[in-house]
C-alpha cells in the first residue's frame, strides 16, 4: 500500500514501515474485512444522499447534482505537526488582513515599493467605495480557506489563499459526523481533537465584526439561492448557527440601516455573512443587473450601520496575482519570517518570468490569476501538445492573466478505489476565523484526487473529501 517514494505518503515511511500517528489506525484497518469496508462505502453514499450533502458542477449539461465522494481512510495528524502549522496560518491570515487595511488606507506597503502599486490599483477586485473605511478589529476577511500541500519531504506549503467566500467547511464537519457514526470504535482507540464547535466559533467570530455599540447582533447568511453550487452548505451553517438564512429580497434598507422581512414585521440585520460575490452584492452600487442583492447596502455599509464578511473587497488579497508576495507582506507589517513557505511561482506578467514559462510550459502548472474551482489550468505533464499550444495562445493573448508553478509531488495518503487501497493525492483546506482573536478549529478539508496520478483535487474537478484527523497530547 506504500506509494511511490516520489511522494511523501501521509501513511507509510516505507514499503511497510507505519508512520506513529497512523499505527493504531493500520492495525485495525487490517483486521477490517473486505465486506464490511464496501458495506460502510455503500451506507456512507446513503446517508451523504438523504442529508443531501450535494454540489451543483457549474456547466453540467445534465444540471444535475452530484454526490463528493467521501473516502473512510482518515487523513491523520499528529499533535506537534498540528501546533506548527496551526501557528503558520494565524500569521498568514494576520498579515493578510493587515495588508488589506493598509491598501485601503495608507497604502505603506505600496509606498515602499514592496507591491508594484498597479498590481493593487487597477486590479478588478480592488474596489475604490472601501477607500479609508475602518472595519471593527481591522478585520476584513473573517474566514480565510487557506490550501496546503506538503512536498516530497513532507513540507508544507501554502497553494493558495482563499478569503473572499471560501466553502467545504460543511464537508469538514459532515465528514467527521460520518465516521464518528460508521466507525465509533476508532475514536475509543485515537484522542482525534474535535471540529464540532466551528458554528459556534464562527458565529462568535462575526458577533465580534458588529458596528459599534450592538451589544446583541442579528447575524444572517445570506445566499444566492438553492441553484448555487454550494447552497447546502449556506443553509447548513445557518441552522448549525440558529441564525436566518436569506436571499436578497428577504433584506432591504430603510431609515439607514438593514432590515429583515418577517411575519412579525421588520427586524434590523447588524451582520451579514454573504456567500455572494461583490459585485452582485448591491445593484445600486455595482452590477445593476444583479437580483442577488440588497439595493442601498454599500451606502448601509460605509456609514457603519451593518458589518459584511467577508468585507467588501477582500478578493484582491487572495488574486493568484498578488499570492507571491504575501512571504513579504509577513515580513512587512509583522518583522516576522513566514512560517509556512509559498510554492514557487513566476508571474508571466514579468517579460522574463513569461519567457522561461512559455519554454517549459510540458513541464509546469498554470493558472487563471482570478481563476477558481481547479477550472481553467493547464497540467502541463499531463496535457496534449494541441492543448499546450492552445493554452500557449492564450498566454501570449494577456500575460498578466496567469502564473505558473512547478509540477508538485503532492503527498498521497491511502484510499478506498475500486479496486482496494492506493495512495491518492490529497491537500488541506483548514478554515481561519479572525475575530477579536484569531482561531482555527483542529484539522480542516482534506480534498483527495480519486483519479489515478491526478494532481486536481477539486470537487468539480472528480476529487472526493476525507475527514482530517488531528491527534491530542497523549
Amino acid at each position: 500500500m506504500g506509494a511511490s517514494p516520489r511522494f511523501y505518503d501521509e501513511m507509510f515511511a516505507g514499503r511497510t514501515q507505519v508512520r506513529p500517528a497512523y499505527k493504531a489506525f493500520a492495525e485495525w484497518l487490517n483486521a477490517l474485512p473486505a465486506e464490511e469496508v464496501a458495506q460502510k462505502r455503500a451506507e456512507a453514499d446513503w446517508l451523504f444522499r438523504r442529508v443531501g450533502i450535494t454540489f451543483a458542477v457549474y456547466g453540467d449539461k445534465e444540471g444535475s447534482e452530484r454526490l463528493i465522494p467521501f473516502d473512510q481512510v482518515p487523513r491523520i495528524i499528529s499533535a506537534s505537526e498540528w501546533e506548527f502549522v496551526s501557528q503558520g496560518l494565524k500569521q498568514r491570515a494576520h498579515a493578510l488582513n493587515e495588508f488589506l487595511h493598509d491598501i485601503y488606507h495608507e497604502q505603506h506597503i505600496l509606498k515602499a515599493g514592496i507591491i508594484p502599486a498597479s498590481q493593487i490599483l487597477t486590479n478588478h477586485d480592488y474596489q475604490l467605495a472601501m477607500q479609508g473605511i475602518t472595519l471593527p478589529n481591522r478585520i476584513y476577511s473573517h474566514v480565510a480557506g487557506i490550501d496546503l500541500v506538503r512536498d516530497n519531504r513532507g513540507e508544507y506549503y501554502v497553494l493558495e489563499d482563499n478569503l473572499r467566500t471560501p466553502s467545504g467547511v460543511s464537508y469538514m464537519l459532515e465528514n467527521r459526523k460520518m465516521m464518528m457514526r460508521l466507525f465509533p470504535e476508532l475514536f475509543s482507540m485515537h484522542a482525534v481533537a474535535p471540529v464540532e464547535h466551528y458554528p459556534d466559533m464562527l458565529l462568535d467570530t462575526l458577533r465580534a465584526s458588529a458596528p459599534a455599540g450592538v451589544l446583541d447582533p442579528v447575524v444572517v447568511v445570506l445566499t444566492p439561492g438553492r441553484f448555487n453550487s454550494a447552497y447546502f452548505e449556506h443553509a447548513f451553517l445557518a441552522q448549525q448557527m440558529g441564525v436566518e438564512l436569506v436571499e436578497g429580497p428577504d433584506l432591504y434598507v430603510k431609515d439607514g440601516f438593514v432590515q429583515l422581512r418577517t411575519t412579525a414585521g421588520p427586524r434590523r440585520v447588524d451582520v451579514i455573512y454573504r456567500r455572494i460575490d461583490d459585485s452582485f452584492l448591491d445593484p445600486l452600487a455595482f452590477r445593476p443587473d444583479s437580483m442577488l442583492g440588497v439595493p442601498g447596502l454599500l451606502s448601509v455599509y460605509r456609514a457603519g450601520r451593518v458589518a459584511i464578511a467577508n468585507a467588501i473587497g477582500t478578493g484582491v488579497a487572495d488574486d493568484k496575482s498578488i499570492y507571491p508576495y504575501v512571504p513579504d507582506m509577513i515580513r512587512f507589517y509583522l518583522s516576522e519570517e513566514p512560517l509556512l513557505n509559498n510554492v514557487p511561482t513566476w508571474q508571466l506578467r514579468k517579460p522574463e518570468e513569461c519567457e522561461h514559462v512559455l519554454a517549459n510550459l510540458h513541464e509546469l502548472v498554470v493558472k487563471e490569476v482570478h481563476g477558481s474551482g481547479g477550472y481553467g489550468m493547464l497540467v502541463g505533464p499531463a496535457a496534449s501538445k494541441a492543448e499546450i499550444e492552445a493554452y500557449r495562445a492564450r498566454i501570449l493573448a494577456s500575460p498578466s492573466d496567469f502564473i505558473a508553478q512547478p509540477t508538485l509531488a503532492l503527498s498521497t495518503c491511502p484510499t478506498f478505489v475500486d479496486a482496494g487501497i492506493a495512495p491518492r493525492h490529497i491537500d488541506l483546506r483548514p478554515f481561519v476565523l479572525c475575530g477579536r482573536d484569531i482561531q482555527l478549529v483542529p484539522g480542516g478539508l482534506t480534498r483527495v484526487a480519486l483519479k489515478e496520478g491526478s494532481l486536481v483535487v477539486n470537487s468539480s474537478q472528480g476529487g472526493g473529501t476525507k475527514d482530517t484527523w488531528v491527534l491530542e497530547d497523549a
